[in-house]
């Protein structure tokens, strides 16, 4: 599992013009199951994602396609760890150590 945190890079108002593409974006990898929850940091200097995957290299070209990126409005950290233990919610993507 990842924690994906994108930090602004640029103005508000270029941020917000990008807006809209990256909620696709975002959209469009809730419908295909790989993020699980996704918002804006408080404050709201970017946001944070919680994404499903044991490959980070297609997690790393997933994020370089985010528009928010293309646009150069902002970078990603990009976080692998295990969920071993979840609320009973997740349990369906809960982890075993290796």
């Amino acid at each position: 599992m990842f924690v994906l945190e994108i930090t602004y890079t640029a103005s508000a108002d270029r941020v917000e013009a990008a807006l809209p593409e990256h909620l696709v974006w975002v959209d469009d990898h809730f419908a295909n199951g790989v993020f699980l929850a996704s918002g804006p940091k408080n404050p709201r200097d970017g946001g944070v994602i919680l994404a499903l995957g044991d490959d980070r290299a297609r997690i790393e070209e997933m994020v370089a396609s985010d528009p928010f990126v293309v646009a150069g409005v902002g970078d990603y950290t990009i976080t692998e760890f295990l969920a071993t233990r979840t609320a009973p919610a997740l349990a369906e993507h809960r982890q075993q150590r290796p």
